[in-house]
């Protein structure tokens, strides 16, 4: 079954993590590197581990994995052989899934203690006995020009054709799937043809799932210039596409855009922009200041709009998304 589906039947909101490079630097981690937050499945998959696990203590339903820049192509020009490559693809869901088993085991147990119900938890599914679902791990799909790692993923101008996007989506993509992720964030796409590729590739592996969500420019348009209601019209007839919306993106922009989305389709809305902060992708800096408007009040705003799954990308926090879950609560 869809899992945002069967978590939306249950629970108004799926609240989404947060920034996962944003916490590693605050841990001391250097990520200045083509490799990006990929770069911690080598040097210290631990605390990736620990930034998924404060963020399911605050209250997020999903955890995106540490695979936007993991690509066989990357490690491979690291000097890693293709072997090596495809365990540290795998690695990073297998860090996820353990991370979320761990503290969901620890949330059950706590909460039948406090709040004694009748029934097994082996015939009980989580959301008949408590007040949150038990969290995805959404295996991050990243763009092409994340590999690129020069920018182009707020462009979407590759000069690829839509076959070479598939083929280089496919394998990174199986390797996900076979991992074990719940669902696939195929996230910060910038251009129509890579979110159709995407979408094609899925329809060879038929039970699995992803959400859509693109980089955007403005109130309307995604990053190379396309309608966003456009993309949302070709995605509403897919049924693997679980979800639509934006991710990477100012925050001015993303009540035009959740309104421009719902136009084209009644899949559910996901929505997880920056900070506020404007990131200088040639000099791969931030410059500006944080929107300092209370995060949990622009997505409850969000979800009037018609998100359904909201959380956070750069530079957002685990405060930001204990935000959400406060203010939705």
């Amino acid at each position: 079954m869809n899992p945002i589906q069967y978590i939306l039947q249950h629970f108004p909101l799926m609240v989404l993590d947060g920034a996962m490079a944003t916490e590693l630097e605050r841990q001391g981690a250097d990520l200045n590197d083509s490799l990006w937050s990929a770069k911690l499945l080598i040097e210290n998959p631990e605390l990736i581990a620990d930034v998924h696990r404060q963020y399911f203590e605050v209250g997020a339903d999903c955890a995106i994995t540490a695979s936007y820049q993991a690509t066989i192509e990357g490690f491979v020009a690291r000097g890693y052989t293709e072997q090596e490559a495809i365990q540290l693809i795998q690695k990073s869901v297998q860090i996820a899934v353990e991370a979320r088993d761990q503290f969901w085991a620890t949330y059950v147990q706590k909460y039948r203690t406090e709040q004694p119900i009748e029934g097994s938890a082996d015939t009980l599914q989580p959301t008949d006995q408590y007040d949150r679902p038990k969290p995805l791990v959404a295996a991050s799909v990243g763009p092409y020009g994340a590999f690129l790692a020069d920018g182009s993923e707020y462009r979407g101008d590759y000069d690829l054709t839509e076959q070479q996007l598939i083929d280089f989506h496919r394998p990174r993509i199986q390797l996900l799937i076979e991992a074990g992720a719940d669902i696939l964030a195929c996230e910060t796409i910038p251009c129509l043809v890579e979110a159709r590729a995407i979408v094609k590739v899925l329809e060879e592996f038929p039970g699995s799932y992803a959400w859509i969500s693109f980089s955007a420019k403005d109130q309307q348009h995604i990053s190379n210039g396309e309608r966003i209601a456009d993309c949302a019209k070709w995605l509403h007839t897919h049924e693997q596409v679980a979800a639509v919306g934006i991710n990477c993106t100012a925050l001015e922009y993303i009540p035009s855009l959740i309104e421009q989305i719902a136009t084209s389709t009644d899949k559910p809305i996901v929505v997880y922009p920056n900070s506020g902060e404007q990131y200088d992708p040639v000099t791969k800096t931030w410059h500006g200041n944080s929107c300092d408007q209370h995060y949990g009040q622009q997505a409850h705003q969000w979800y009037n709009k018609g998100a359904r799954l909201i959380g956070g990308c750069c530079r957002t926090t685990p405060q930001d998304i204990a935000q959400i879950k406060e203010i939705m609560n």
